[in-house]
């Protein structure tokens, strides 16, 4: 099975613009494939793991991998399925993002000067000094207005109202491929599905300049069975970064997906051989909970690497037995958290991130969901001195399956 066959068989392939030749350029390791990240914040997330995981997939297939990173494109932000305008960045903040991508991505793929090497680019190099008037006469002739208007990236915001200003990012995507084509020999582009539109103005303008051909492929979007995006906890966005998302937190988040998420999760993400994924086909009950350790751990393995995934596992089970709690994420009360001599309940739950608000907080206790040292808590003015935390510090739980051991100074 080449590895064109194995990402269909995975799940991972969504549109492709020539099949015969895309499955032959892969299949011969002859690809040389941009993948773009905007950087709107300073560590990846779960939603850039699918496009992380194909990035690696097909280094190991011998395919080179560029990483475009929208150091230009990220002035503006992409306004794919969104409904607002996204927040205006400096340029110092981009760079910054940039620097964390890097080392988040070399868990995945491997960066140097070898012919499969990974390649890093900003579309800043490029985009930050153009001549306005040179690009509308060499590149805007090219692109109709009609056509664009009618493209799905812009579809949510034409309800809000589209500014000229987002208007511009399908044109400067689409000269980052061909930029990308001339400057590196880069002949595919991969992105989620809701990119198709920009990925094939990109192919077109390659056509239109060079007469050259250029593929894209897009990636199924990682979705739960209720057709929601993967990656969203009651506290935000799973992240890559340990420290905006532990490796126990991370473990959690995977642990606890849906039962009927499991299978789709384990070939679609992990590295695991599809024989194997197969064989848990007929799993049930604790077999099922084994596939979902299995799956969290390979996860967790992969981007904070095996011995936090070790950590991270027996953690969770020694919550569940009972055991020590000594690799379970902790919430540190600080003196200042402190209002004479005590903290407030509803304070813990949400700056220990097991929920979003306060007002979120509140249901949870007032419905009966929150344990405090293995004891149900329904009263929402509940507090805690430092000695009630103790020495050892104190258990608090929302939920069958979300901890935190609370410690003071």
């Amino acid at each position: 099975m080449g590895i064109y066959e194995e990402l269909i068989e995975r799940g991972l392939i969504a549109q492709v613009t020539d099949e015969t030749e895309i499955r032959e350029m892969v299949n011969a390791g002859k690809a040389t494939f941009y993948i773009g990240f905007d950087p709107t914040a300073d560590s990846l997330h779960v939603g850039h793991f699918m496009a992380l995981c194909l990035m690696k997939r097909l280094q190991m297939a011998g395919n080179k991998p560029v990483a475009l990173v929208g150091g230009g494109t990220g002035m503006i932000g992409d306004p794919s399925g969104r409904t607002d305008l996204r927040k205006m960045m400096t340029v110092e903040t981009i760079q910054h993002n940039c620097d964390c991508f890097r080392k988040q991505m070399e868990r995945f793929i491997h960066f140097g000067d070898g012919k499969d090497d990974a390649i890093m680019v900003n579309n800043a190099d490029w985009l930050l000094n153009l001549n306005y008037i040179e690009f509308l006469r060499d590149i805007g002739v090219h692109f109709s207005v009609n056509k664009m208007l009618a493209a799905r990236c812009y579809e949510n915001r034409m309800e809000q109202g589209l500014t000229f200003f987002e208007f511009n990012y399908m044109i400067m995507q689409a000269y980052d491929f061909y930029r990308l084509y001339q400057d590196y020999g880069c002949n595919m582009q991969f992105g989620g599905d809701d990119q198709w539109s920009n990925m094939l103005a990109g192919t077109e303008l390659i056509r239109k300049k060079l007469g050259k051909d250029a593929h894209a492929m897009t990636i199924t979007l990682l979705l739960n069975s209720e057709g929601k995006k993967m990656g969203k906890t009651a506290s935000g966005a799973v992240w890559l970064d340990p420290d905006k998302t532990s490796p126990y937190d991370f473990y959690q988040y995977w642990r606890n997906i849906d039962d009927a998420d499991v299978l789709k999760c384990l070939k679609m993400l992990t590295f695991l051989p599809l024989d194997e994924i197969k064989k848990m086909e007929s799993w049930e009950g604790a077999q099922l909970n084994r596939a979902k350790e299995i799956l969290a751990h390979e996860l967790t393995e992969l981007v904070h690497g095996k011995e936090e995934a070790d950590k991270a596992e027996a953690a969770a089970k020694a919550v569940f037995s009972g055991a020590s709690s000594e690799h379970m994420p902790t919430y540190t009360v600080t003196a200042d958290a402190l209002t004479d001599g005590r903290i407030d309940l509803l304070s813990i739950l949400v700056n220990a991130g097991l929920c979003s608000s306060r007002g979120d907080a509140r249901r949870n206790v007032e419905q009966g969901g929150v344990t405090v040292a293995d004891a149900k808590v329904t009263d929402s003015k509940a507090s805690y001195s430092v000695e009630d935390i103790g020495a050892e510090g104190m258990i608090v739980k929302r939920g069958k399956k979300n901890f935190v051991r609370v410690i003071t100074e």
